[in-house]
């Protein structure tokens, strides 16, 4: 069975008015058949946590939330938590302190049950966070700032749901460029993928001439932006502490919402040309006309410029306006007189 989708969330998503991404997330996870599964370790919230997304995605339409919590690595390896996830059609992760999320369930049994959740189908999503432990890298603590520094922030392994990335969240609202540029600076193998808040990165996996690749598409108001380091020159190997690092002919990629990007070959797809109505419509009735007159040519055996000279004459005259609108011929008591000069005539 192909792999589920990811929704990767950058945090502060809409949860009074559109609901888009918790709507598209319930949606994706079966709807009244889904059967979602919260994990709130890396919230320091108690079940009230729970209680807001179990309301949110039942007004959704979900037919049945549960709450897989574990609060430390034993919990981590209870049966019945792994036994709730099994069986889920969606895997949701909500915010909080993302290296407390990684330590406890990074490589335990709740853990490979997330990833065989996403494995089987099911799909999987995390805000803040729940965002950040869905790379194979995640930030685990830093500052924020445009520049890359050296040791501005550490990093810890995540689930390992999008291999090779290092994901970042509240990108553009926390100013995290800096941060994310340093990561990939020091290990230009992984792709820096930024979600602004309210925005999700929606990864997906596709069959494209016959070979999987992982698709991500934008949904929500902010951007994603992706830092990809392959051809990237820097000093961050010899850079000494707090100073600001190297880091040229990084490729910088901001894609609002509707933007589709392959990560497997680290490019933009193309996005689809878009045809105005009214252009069309018009474009459509040329051609009409073009199509006759190339029968009527075809018909008639004559050449264009007659055609034209032929319709025009056909063409109905427009009502004169007043007398001087009417030709002589056609209203000779209306024409003025000839002047008279007094003398004989000539």
């Amino acid at each position: 069975m192909p792999r589920g989708p990811l929704l990767v969330v950058g945090g502060a998503e809409d949860k009074l008015r559109r609901r888009t991404i918790l709507q598209r997330f319930v949606d994706l996870a079966g709807g009244p058949d889904a059967r979602i599964a919260v994990i709130p370790t890396a919230s320091s919230l108690g079940p009230e946590i729970v209680e807001v997304y179990d309301a949110l995605f039942r007004s959704a339409g979900a037919g049945e939330v549960v709450a897989v919590r574990p609060e430390n690595r034993e919990d981590s390896h209870d049966p019945a938590l792994v036994e709730r996830l099994d069986s889920c059609t969606g895997v949701f992760m909500t915010g909080g302190n993302q290296l407390k999320l990684s330590s406890i369930v990074c490589g335990t049994p709740v853990g490979e049950a997330v990833r065989a959740a996403h494995h089987r189908g099911a799909v999987v999503a995390g805000t803040s966070a729940g965002a950040s432990i869905q790379s194979s890298h995640m930030v685990a603590f830093g500052v924020g700032g445009t520049t890359p520094k050296q040791r501005m922030t550490q990093v810890a392994a995540g689930l390992g749901l999008i291999d090779s990335t290092v994901v970042d969240q509240h990108f553009d609202q926390r100013n995290r460029y800096g941060r994310l540029l340093m990561i990939v600076a020091q290990s230009p193998q992984l792709l820096g993928i930024g979600v602004d808040e309210d925005t999700a990165a929606v990864v997906e996996h596709v069959e494209v001439d016959g070979e999987d690749h992982e698709l991500l598409s934008v949904l929500g108001r902010g951007a994603v932006t992706i830092f990809d380091p392959a051809r990237l020159t820097t000093n961050a190997y010899e850079a000494r502490r707090s100073a600001p690092l190297l880091a040229s002919g990084v490729v910088l990629h901001v894609l609002p919402e509707g933007s589709l990007f392959d990560l497997t070959t680290r490019s933009l797809v193309p996005p689809e040309a878009v045809v105005d109505p009214g252009e069309a419509d018009e474009l459509a009735a040329a051609g009409s006309d073009l199509r006759a007159l190339a029968r009527d040519i075809a018909a008639g055996d004559a050449s264009p410029g007659a055609l034209r000279r032929r319709r025009a004459r056909s063409q109905v005259r427009p009502a004169p306006r007043d007398a001087h609108d009417l030709a002589p011929d056609l209203a000779p008591d209306l024409a003025p007189a000839a002047p008279t000069t007094g003398g004989d005539p000539a």
